[in-house]
């Protein structure tokens, strides 16, 4: 199974469609920050509602764009469960545990272990397309990993390693969403995008769920925690999960990945420039590692793409 970028659109776009998400998820964790008051799941519905309103203005200008021209392409029951079924509890999993994750631990350490989606990313694929995972992409595995285990190494005894470890594995769990998540994006044979709104509101579902499960208090939040929480879904889980779909239906799958290893770093800067997290040496470093081992994976990768 081979994925071929889309001829219709110029290869920019999907540079600058990538980009844009990557600069909104950056900008996610100090999002998070302000609305830490709100249960997680409540703040996730909240994202949910405020992403599926993006996602269907989205939608509807692509259809009036595109009205008399599309083809309907048939799908299979197999894809029928893995985008109805599979996509919208990866996108709970996704947004709710990592919400869940960051409540439980420090939120520059949670936030840059979700963002080693990217390497899973490229490990997910290099499998399920060539049941075989590279050395190159092996390497670039440790390497990212290395940056994440840096932030897990407890600086004072283990008490403050335990007390965290159930936020870590959140967000660890949430980077394995976001990781099989783009891959079905981008091997589905239709896109995305157009369906994002329905799919969004069936993780709504399932994170109110969740909540009334928990026996969180259900009721909206006020002042600027409600402003947060739906700049969360209008943005990082709005605006940059459309963008994010087109860029990878349009573009080379190695690169549009490799934008996406900017995350970290960007979102490290913006936690010390907000004054969320200490400017800690190891957490620019654990960033740089992130990236590094990820372009190390994706260098086969492209070498591939660009033989064949």
């Amino acid at each position: 199974m081979q994925l071929i970028a889309n001829p219709s659109r110029p290869l920019y776009v999907s540079i600058i469609a990538a980009l844009f998400a990557v600069v909104l998820w950056a900008g996610a964790p100090i999002l998070v920050n302000l609305a830490s008051s709100v249960p997680p799941f409540q703040l996730t519905a909240i994202a949910l509602l405020s992403g599926a309103a993006v996602a269907w203005s989205a939608s509807l200008g692509k259809r009036r764009n595109r009205a008399g021209q599309a083809v309907q392409v048939p799908l299979t029951l197999k894809w029928k469960l893995a985008i109805y079924g599979l996509l919208p509890a990866l996108i709970l999993g996704a947004i709710g545990g990592y919400l869940t994750g960051v409540g439980m631990a420090p939120t520059a350490e949670a936030a840059l272990i979700t963002y080693t989606w990217p390497i899973m990313f490229i490990v997910i694929s290099q499998w399920l397309f060539h049941r075989r995972i590279p050395l190159p992409v092996l390497c670039g595995a440790l390497i990212a990993f290395s940056g994440a285990a840096m932030l897990l190494s407890p600086g004072t005894g283990t008490e403050g390693f335990s007390q965290y470890m159930l936020g870590y594995g959140l967000a660890l769990l949430a980077a394995c969403c976001w990781a099989l998540y783009s891959w079905v994006c981008q091997a589905a044979p239709v896109a995305v995008a157009p369906i994002m709104p329905g799919l969004f509101l069936i993780a709504a579902v399932g994170a109110v769920t969740a909540d009334v499960l928990t026996g969180a208090a259900f009721g909206l939040p006020s002042g600027l925690a409600l402003v947060a929480g739906v700049g969360l879904g209008v943005g990082p889980y709005g605006l940059a999960m459309v963008a994010w779909d087109v860029a990878l239906r349009s573009g080379p799958a190695a690169l549009v990945g490799s934008l996406a290893y900017g995350v970290p770093v960007l979102a490290a800067a913006f936690l010390v420039i907000a004054g969320v997290a200490a400017p800690d040496w190891r957490l620019p470093l654990a960033a740089l590692l992130v990236v590094a081992g990820s372009f190390v994976a994706t260098m086969r990768r492209s070498s591939q793409l660009s033989h064949g």
